[in-house]
């Protein structure tokens, strides 16, 4: 199993755009790609409170790489995603990182 966590970083202001995005829009195109979320976050106290964290559970690399593609190419996904950023863009950058669990994890 392999966890990828990915970080939201907002415009001002735009957070509560991208959670709306992801409630209405974005999960239900997870769920038709079979996109396993493990949770999602915002920050309560760091460094900025416009962001939103969240983590993916992959059984290998080339099932992230199928699904994300697939995700990410589905024309109404992108005509979706665009209309929310119609009048302001939301996410300034992403970072995304992929985490192996230990082997005393409680999650693996």
């Amino acid at each position: 199993m392999i966890v990828e966590m990915r970080v939201y970083h907002c415009a001002p202001t735009r957070l509560p755009a991208l959670l709306d995005r992801f409630v209405n829009i974005t999960l239900g195109f997870f769920e038709k790609y079979g996109i396993e979320q493990v949770g999602f976050f915002t920050t309560l106290a760091g460094p900025s409170n416009h962001t939103l964290t969240y983590m993916i559970k992959w059984e290998s690399l080339a099932e992230r790489e199928t699904k994300w593609n697939a995700f990410q190419s589905d024309q109404e996904w992108i005509t979706k995603r665009a209309a929310t950023e119609a009048d302001q863009p939301i996410v300034e950058r992403i970072e995304n990182t992929f985490l192996t669990p230990t082997a005393f994890s409680a999650l693996r």
